[in-house]
C-alpha cells in the first residue's frame, strides 16, 4: 500500500511510515480513546499543543472522528480559545509540560506525548497527565466511530465548521499547486498550523513531514521520497 506520510527528525535519525490505514487505526483508537474512555463526544473541547508530527495527525483526526471541537490554545499562529474557557481534554507534548514559557491548559483529562520514535511510551508521565502512547494502544483495531461528521457541526471553538476549515485547507493546497497524486515536502518549524502541514491531505496528496529539517540532506530526501512539491 502506498505511504500517506513518512515522518522525518534529522535530529535523532528517527522515519516513520504510515499508510493511509495504519493512520487510519491511530485516528480511531483515539476517537475510541474519547468516546468510551472519557465518555466525550459532540459538543465536547480537546485542546491540541502538539507540533507537527504523525502523532498529532491521528490526534487530531481521531479528535475530529469523535465530533470533539478543537482549541489550538497556546500557539500564536492557530486560532485560540478565548482564556479561561474549560476543556474536557488535552493532548500536550511532553516538552511543554512544566515550561514557563507556556501556559497549558488544564483539562478533567491530560494525555502527555513524549513523540518518541515507534509511538513508545513517555519515560516519566508528569503528575496529573495520562502517557497517550499507552492509553491508545488499549484502543487499537477498534472500529472507526459509527458517525459521519455534519461539515455544518463545529471543527474549532473558535466556531470554525468541518466544511470551512476543510475548504481552507484545499484552497492553501491549490494555491500552492498540489493536487492528487502529488508528494509533499514539509518543513515542520516552518509551517505548524494544521491547516498548512496537512493541507495536501486533503487535496489528496501524500505528505513527507521532516522535523529539524537538515538541508543539507534535502536534495538526497527529494529524490528518495520521489517529492514533487514543497511547503
Amino acid at each position: 500500500m502506498d505511504t500517506l506520510i513518512t515522518y522525518y527528525d534529522d535530529a535523532t535519525g528517527e522515519r516513520a511510515a504510515l499508510t493511509a490505514g495504519e493512520l487510519g487505526k491511530w485516528a480511531a483508537a483515539t476517537a475510541a480513546l474519547l468516546t468510551d474512555g472519557c465518555g466525550l463526544g459532540p459538543g465536547r473541547q480537546a485542546g491540541v499543543l502538539l507540533p507537527p508530527h504523525w502523532q498529532t495527525a491521528a490526534v487530531l483526526l481521531g479528535v475530529w472522528a469523535a465530533g470533539v471541537e478543537v482549541s489550538f490554545r497556546g500557539w500564536s499562529t492557530a486560532g485560540l480559545a478565548p482564556a479561561g474557557d474549560p476543556l474536557d481534554v488535552t493532548f500536550v507534548e511532553r516538552r511543554r509540560v512544566g515550561s514557563w514559557l507556556d501556559e497549558v491548559p488544564s483539562a478533567r483529562y491530560q494525555f502527555v506525548l513524549g513523540l518518541e520514535p515507534g509511538g513508545a511510551p513517555v519515560a516519566q508521565v508528569p503528575e496529573g497527565y495520562q502517557d497517550y502512547a499507552r492509553a491508545v494502544r488499549s484502543y487499537l483495531g477498534a472500529a472507526p466511530p459509527d458517525t459521519s461528521i455534519d461539515i455544518q457541526g463545529r471543527a474549532t471553538v473558535d466556531g470554525t465548521t468541518y466544511g470551512q476549515y476543510g475548504a481552507f485547507a484545499v484552497d492553501i493546497a491549490q494555491m500552492r499547486g498540489i493536487g492528487p497524486g502529488d508528494r509533499v515536502l514539509i518543513d515542520a518549524a516552518a509551517s505548524e498550523e494544521p491547516r498548512i502541514w496537512l493541507a495536501p491531505l486533503f487535496a489528496g496528496a501524500s505528505l513527507v513531514l521532516c522535523a529539524n529539517l537538515d538541508r543539507s540532506r534535502l536534495d538526497e530526501r527529494i529524490i528518495a521520497e520521489r517529492v514533487t512539491r514543497t511547503l
